[in-house]
């Protein structure tokens, strides 16, 4: 089945729903995600979107953080154009019916409420734009809203894309060839209902799939975060970077019943404070911010901490506040961790780390362009050169959100340069001689490998010899899927299982590569920052296959 569209939009989180929403005023709209169109990271995210609006804030100081945070590697140039576009999203956003906090203070001005902002690890001043303590799912709310009512938009849920579609593919039982100077025109997409691969032909396509948590064992982030563009780029030729950067939220609840349950930086930014067993706060041996230090120096704290005791969690204390003030600021985590019959009120919160956040992605320019023709990424899949080696708590929804407006100008720019016959014959997908899978025990026991593996040689802490025995286990296992894959008609499992071992494999080779410690990057063995040799992204480009 061939489905033609002026744009195809591959992800259903903020970045790709308002780019969706943008670009539909100027052409058709096919916009697919893997399950639902609310299971995104996005309905998930819980502290807010760091944006200027504070009578003590300034553009100059939220700059000025973003770039501390991220170590010596963020883009000057792309901090400046978010930070600066931030307020303006913000307000976009209010526009379309987001209900954000208001200060109750400046309630009685009725003309020009203020926003209440809190603040975040690594922020100098109070600039954290939320919804209570459920950012991510209102914002989510309203343009999912949007997006259903609006009739040049074709929703695909529970199609999940398998391989983007170059101009020079050539397929051989769905293997994909591609040169440096590809055009992009569409995906191959398994229509997870029907069991059907659809062709999908688009003039402009947008990769906005999201991160890759799953990777790892701990997590934070929800199942369909395996990785998928950054994957289908790869393999289609796109060149990615700074892999090795992944950030571990410092603060995941510890729970035999939780599953994936981020307590929120918010918390430690309304004066929440990390604590050992004994009740003993540790944060002060490690930075001089305590516990509002970045997320990497706090996680490597805990790590720390977690592997000189033995214990199976340390604990986040604050019940020392008024406990209206913690209901009131926090009714989604005190309902939730009274469930798990913990009073965050009253008593401390068990918390450990957990992988949280890509930094790196598929390189773009200022507009969210790769560097194949008409194939756009934005969002976490993307490494637009914000973050640098660590990402500023908050940074990643405004970042979506200015990269989204900027990405579906320059993409309607593009659009209307094309004309109707801009995309080729494409070929359908092709099984010839594949069968249904036998072994369903190859792909869980290999997804299962493949987190652990990850987890314990490529997690908060390296060194060369755990980074060069998850290689030689990475590619054992690439092996057999690339067998297995070959020979069996696909399924969801088995793609999202090729796109974590192809992530994994990229995270070890950019760790690999960085010969210092930096951000988000610690290698036991190279202990400090090294600017004269490594102040530069990791790069990587699938080599050409003829």
């Amino acid at each position: 089945m061939q489905i033609k569209t002026d744009f195809l939009v591959i992800g259903s989180g903020v970045a790709g729903l308002m780019f969706a929403l943008k670009v539909a005023q100027f052409g058709k709209v096919a916009l697919i995600t893997k399950q639902g169109i609310m299971d995104s990271n996005t309905t998930h995210a819980q502290g807010g979107i760091a944006s200027v609006f504070g009578s003590l804030d300034s553009f100059d100081l939220h700059i000025r953080d973003t770039l501390a945070s991220g170590d010596g590697l963020c883009n000057s140039e792309v901090v400046e154009l978010v930070v600066k576009n931030g307020p303006d999203r913000i307000r976009e956003l209010i526009d379309l019916g987001v209900n954000f906090n208001i200060n109750e203070k400046d309630l009685s001005d009725s003309e020009s409420p203020q926003l209440d902002l809190g603040r975040e690890g690594g922020h100098s001043q109070k600039r954290i734009v939320h919804a209570q303590d459920m950012t991510g799912l209102e914002v989510e709310t309203a343009l999912v809203n949007h997006v259903k009512k609006n009739k040049r938009i074709t929703l695909f849920e529970n199609h999940i894309a398998i391989d983007l579609i170059t101009f020079s593919t050539r397929m051989k039982r769905g293997l994909i060839t591609t040169t440096h100077e590809d055009y992009c025109h569409g995906a191959y997409v398994l229509d997870r209902k029907k069991n059907e691969v659809k062709t999908f032909c688009a003039k402009i396509t947008l990769l906005a799939t999201g991160g890759t948590g799953k990777v790892y064992l701990y997590t934070s982030n929800p199942d369909v975060a395996t990785g998928d563009g950054i994957a289908m780029a790869y393999r289609a030729g796109a060149t990615v970077a700074d892999l090795e950067f992944v950030q571990f939220h410092p603060t995941c609840l510890y729970h035999p019943d939780a599953k994936n349950f981020l307590i929120s930086e918010a918390v430690r930014g309304e004066g929440g404070i990390l604590i050992d067993t004994a009740g003993k706060p540790f944060m002060e041996k490690y930075d001089p911010q305590k516990d509002l230090a970045c997320r990497d120096v706090v996680a490597r704290a805990i790590d720390t901490e977690l592997k000189k005791s033995g214990d199976d969690s340390v604990f986040l204390d604050i019940s020392h506040k008024d406990s209206e003030f913690v209901k009131k600021r926090f009714p989604n985590l005190y309902e939730k961790c009274l469930s798990f019959g913990i009073d965050m009120t009253d008593e401390p919160i068990p918390v450990v780390p957990a992988a949280h956040y890509m930094c790196g992605g598929v390189s773009t320019d200022m507009y969210g362009k790769t560097d194949i023709h008409r194939l756009y990424a934005i969002g976490e899949t993307a490494c637009t050169g914000l973050h640098g080696a660590n990402r500023l708590a908050s940074n990643s929804l405004i970042e979506a959100l200015v990269y989204a407006h900027k990405a579906s100008i320059q993409a309607v720019e593009d659009f209307h340069t094309l004309d109707s016959n801009s995309i080729p014959d494409l070929p359908p997908w092709d099984e010839t001689g594949t069968t249904h899978g036998d072994e369903l025990i190859m792909v869980s026991h290999n997804w299962d490998e493949i987190r652990r593996c990850m987890w314990n040689y490529v997690g908060i802490v390296r060194s060369d010899k755990r980074l060069a025995r998850a290689e030689r286990r990475i590619q054992n296992i690439q092996h057999e899927i690339r067998e297995y894959y070959w020979d069996f008609k696909v399924s969801a499992d088995l793609i999202e299982l090729r796109n974590i071992a192809t992530v994994a494999e990229l995270i070890i080779k950019c760790a690999m590569h960085r010969k210092e410690s930096r951000g988000l990057h610690y290698n036991i063995e190279y202990t400090s920052r090294d600017d004269k040799r490594w102040q530069k992204d990791t790069v990587l480009r699938r080599p050409f296959v003829g």
